[in-house]
């Protein structure tokens, strides 16, 4: 199965920084074919960064939306349809715990994000919490897309900053399989180099969603180079 790599920038970095980050990675990246390499800037960035990250030809390295509006272009003040970001992204962050909290996005606005991005031609990374894995992952149910990612990030741990146990990743992991069979599930919560090789390592799961790790290209390639490994 194929293995993935996420980073998360949330709202951190201009459109001169991210390209000043991409210099550094590209120095210091060594893909391998089984393992994709995703990054989020914020929407700010993606536009001139999608060209910028094209011209750098890393190999199986792409870019994610954070975010996407829950409909179609049209009299959405403020929103950002999926459409108006494919050619920029093939993937698109949704319903992280962030938004979860601080803007009471509902499992019900999770799903209505997903139609609109798998009918746009992208993949969607469907993000869930112990909790409320359940009622998060029953709303995909019905949702047609064979490309979808499963990203597990228990709150406490994006909280804290302290990761859960494997062992409970594994359970999680374990109870998400069985809802949602097949899918590919990635670990995110306080992941840092000196992990990475640990929870890459878990049966279950197929990658890492990295957050302020990511920030600095150096941590973000080394926790690339451990995800090789495997």
């Amino acid at each position: 199965m194929k293995r993935f790599v996420i980073g998360n920038w949330k709202c951190h970095k201009t459109l001169a920084d991210a390209e000043s980050w991409f210099d550094a990675f590209a120095g210091m990246y060594e893909p391998v074919p089984e393992v994709s390499v995703i990054l989020a800037p914020s929407f700010v960035c993606l536009d001139g960064l999608s060209g910028y990250v094209k011209r750098l030809c890393l190999d199986n390295v792409s870019l994610a939306a954070q975010d996407v509006s829950p409909f179609p272009k049209g009299s959405y003040t403020g929103a950002v349809a999926a459409d108006m970001v494919k050619g920029m992204v093939d993937y698109v962050i949704i319903g992280h715990s962030d938004r979860r909290r601080y803007f009471h996005e509902t499992s019900q606005d999770v799903a209505n994000k997903v139609n609109e991005t798998v009918d746009a031609g992208l993949v969607p990374i469907v993000c869930v919490d112990r909790p409320s894995a359940m009622s998060q992952l029953t709303a995909l149910t019905d949702i047609d897309c064979e490309k979808m990612i499963i990203a597990y990030g228990p709150v406490d741990a994006l909280s804290f900053r302290i990761p859960q146990s494997p062992k409970e990743v594994v359970e999680a992991a374990d109870l998400i399989s069985r809802a949602h069979p097949h899918r590919p599930i990635v670990y995110g919560g306080s992941i840092i180099p000196e992990n990475a090789r640990q929870y890459a390592s878990l049966p279950g799961i197929s990658g890492l969603f990295v957050g302020a790790a990511s920030l600095e290209a150096a941590s973000f390639a080394a926790i690339c180079k451990e995800m090789a490994v495997y």
